[in-house]
C-alpha cells in the first residue's frame, strides 16, 4: 500500500495544487483556476454587472459614466491600488493584466485538460449520494478555518454556531458524512470566513488583482490569507506528505464532480471572459467582507444538482 500511494504522489500533488485556488473559501470557489471558479460561479447572485452577453453598441455615448476597459484605468482613482467601486460595480487595479491573462489560459487549460475528466471519470463511479457525503465530510474537518476566523472578527455568535456544527455532525453525522446541522430543526447555518475576509473586516485592501498559475485568482491581502488558511487545514500536518496531497486532490476531484459545467456556463457568456472572471471575483470578496457575520445564504454551500 505504500508503495502505491508513493506512485501516486506526482498526480495528487498536482490535483491537490489544481484545488488550492478554493483556500479563499475552504468550501470553495473568478478568473480561474477553475476549482476556485467553480465556488464562485455557485454563490448568490456575485456575477451582477460582471458579464454581458450582448456585443457593444457603436452609438454608446462617450463620457465617464460608460467606460470601456481601455478608458477603465484613466478615469478611475485607485487608492494605494485599493478596490474603488465604479457605477456601483465594484473594481480592482490590474497592473499584471499581462502575466495574469497568461496565467489565465493556463488555469484554463489545466482546468479541461486535467481536473474535469479527471472529476468526470470519478463521477462516473462515485454516485452522486456518496460524493454528497464526501463533500460533507471535508467541508466538516475544514471547521477550524471558518471557527478561527469567526473570533479573530469578533463574531462570537457566528464561532459559537460552527462549534456546535462540527459537534453535530462529528457526532451525530457519522464523522461529518452528514451535515444534521443545517436543518430546519437544528438550525446551525455555516459561517462563510476565512483569513482574506478577516484581513478585509479590519480595513485592509485588496491590493491589485493576481492571477496565480494552478492557484487562481487573488490579491495581495487575499494571498496572505490563504497562506494563513492553509495552516489550519488538517492536510498540512499529515504524515507522510503525500498523504495530506492525496486527500486535498480527493476533495477537489469530488468538489469539482458536482459542479461541472458551471465554469463553462459562464466562460461561454462572457465578451471576454478574462475581464468577467476578474470583475467577479473582486465583487465576490467584497460581498464577503459586506456579509460578515451573517449565516450563508440557504443553499450556498450545497453541491450543485445534476
Amino acid at each position: 500500500m505504500d508503495h502505491f500511494l508513493k506512485a501516486l504522489w506526482f498526480p495528487a500533488l498536482l490535483l491537490a495544487f489544481a484545488g488550492a485556488g478554493c483556500a479563499h473559501n475552504p468550501d470553495s470557489v473568478v478568473s480561474p483556476a477553475p476549482a476556485a471558479t467553480l465556488l464562485l460561479v455557485k454563490q448568490e447572485a456575485p456575477l451582477s454587472g460582471a458579464v454581458s452577453t450582448q456585443p457593444p453598441s457603436a452609438e454608446t455615448p462617450a463620457g465617464p459614466e460608460t467606460p470601456n476597459d481601455d478608458e477603465f484605468g484613466d478615469i478611475t482613482e485607485f487608492d494605494d491600488f485599493d478596490n474603488v467601486r465604479e457605477g456601483g460595480k465594484a473594481a480592482i487595479a490590474d497592473p499584471l493584466e499581462p502575466f495574469n491573462r497568461a496565467m489565465y489560459r493556463f488555469n484554463d487549460k489545466l482546468y479541461f485538460w486535467v481536473l474535469k475528466p479527471v472529476a468526470q471519470g470519478y463521477g462516473k463511479v462515485v454516485p452522486e449520494p456518496a460524493r454528497n457525503a464526501v463533500d460533507h465530510f471535508f467541508k466538516n474537518l475544514t471547521f477550524p478555518i471558518r471557527f478561527v476566523n469567526c473570533v479573530l472578527q469578533v463574531n462570537f455568535a457566528g464561532a459559537e454556531k460552527e462549534l456546535g456544527r462540527f459537534m453535530v455532525n462529528t457526532l451525530l453525522g457519522f464523522g461529518g458524512l452528514l451535515d444534521l446541522a443545517s436543518s430546519k430543526q437544528i438550525g446551525l447555518a455555516e459561517q462563510d470566513e476565512d483569513f482574506g475576509q478577516t484581513l478585509g473586516s479590519y480595513g485592509i485592501g485588496q491590493g491589485f488583482y493576481i492571477n496565480w498559475p494552478v492557484f487562481g485568482p487573488s490579491s495581495p491581502r487575499d494571498t496572505v490569507g490563504m497562506v494563513g488558511d492553509a495552516f489550519l487545514r488538517p492536510f498540512m500536518y499529515f504524515s507522510p506528505w503525500y498523504a495530506g496531497a492525496g486527500a486535498r486532490a480527493v476533495e477537489m476531484v469530488n468538489a469539482t464532480s458536482l459542479r461541472i459545467g458551471d465554469y463553462e456556463t459562464l466562460q461561454e457568456a462572457a465578451i471576454d471572459p478574462y475581464v468577467a472572471f476578474r470583475d467577479a471575483y473582486v465583487q465576490y470578496r467584497l460581498k464577503k467582507i459586506e456579509r460578515k457575520g451573517e449565516d450563508q445564504p440557504p443553499g450556498a454551500t450545497e453541491p450543485r444538482k445534476k
